[in-house]
């Protein structure tokens, strides 16, 4: 299996896995809450075996970025926008997850010339769209209690609600930005920037982008519901969906084999 290399280039980390012989564009592939570039390892080792070089960034102050200029919505989009801008120009293929689809939608519709192929999975992109609860208190007047009062088992537990998709060592490893108050920045500053009528100036312009999309999608979410998919399915022409029944909102983690494959199927790979 292709080797996963984590790099940190002033402050700003991401993991790459080099094809040793190129079968297509390169895939930049964007997490969310609360996880990192770590969420990727094994499919951007899949894709590296299929001959597809992989790049993932953490983003928002999370995994080993630091928070500078980072943990707001702006600052996330214009982090990510130079990193892009040092992937020499290619087209890739861009896979999103949660608060990765703000962001690697945003850049997508900024940048159409560079888009392959899109891989959307519980996420949301709508300018008319409402966060979900605990959102919107953190986005509220008690946002710092709340977040000061996040603790390591509540925070696994939390990961796990949808079943034991996360071992000690993910947890470990999501939870060190909370334990070096990164996280708790990065909690606060995305959401309460992430006001979704940001959104509206990039309505639209999914539908014109005229590329393969695949909609894949945990249909017990309860974060990202699965009305999402299938509006993504509406707006944008030719879209695939594929919905994973019993799986909740971190797909690739709770059916990870599953993802994987659909992936690498849908890249033809």
């Amino acid at each position: 299996m292709a080797e996963v290399r984590l790099r940190i280039e002033e402050g700003f980390a991401y993991r790459e896995a080099l094809a040793d012989r190129s079968r297509g564009d390169p895939v930049v592939l964007l997490h969310g809450f609360p996880e990192s570039s770590r969420m990727w390892g094994p499919l951007i080792a899949a894709l590296a075996d299929a001959g597809r070089s992989s790049f993932a960034p953490d983003l928002y102050g999370l995994g080993d970025s630091s928070i500078e200029g980072s943990v707001t919505f702006e600052g996330t989009l214009e982090s990510f926008t130079a990193f892009m801008e040092e992937r020499d120009g290619h087209r890739v293929a861009l896979i999103v997850h949660d608060w990765g689809g703000f962001i690697g939608l945003a850049w997508a519709c900024d940048h159409p010339e560079r888009i392959s192929s899109l891989v959307i999975s519980n996420a949301g992109f709508f300018s008319d769209g409402r966060w979900h609860g605990p959102a919107e208190a953190i986005r509220g007047e008690q946002g710092e209690a709340l977040v000061a009062a996040i603790e390591r088992d509540g925070f696994a537990a939390a990961l796990n609600a949808g079943g034991n998709a996360f071992d000690e060592e993910d947890v470990a490893a999501y939870w060190k930005p909370f334990e070096e108050s990164r996280g708790q920045a990065a909690t606060l500053g995305f959401y309460r920037s992430m006001d979704m009528e940001k959104l509206a100036p990039w309505q639209g312009k999914l539908s014109e982008l005229g590329v393969p999309t695949l909609l894949l999608w945990g249909a017990e979410d309860e974060f990202a519901p699965i009305s999402g998919a299938h509006r993504f399915q509406r707006e944008i022409p030719g879209a695939e969906l594929v919905a994973l029944e019993g799986i909740g909102h971190f797909v690739f983690d709770q059916a990870p084999e599953r993802s994987i494959a659909e992936v690498l199927r849908f890249l033809g790979a």
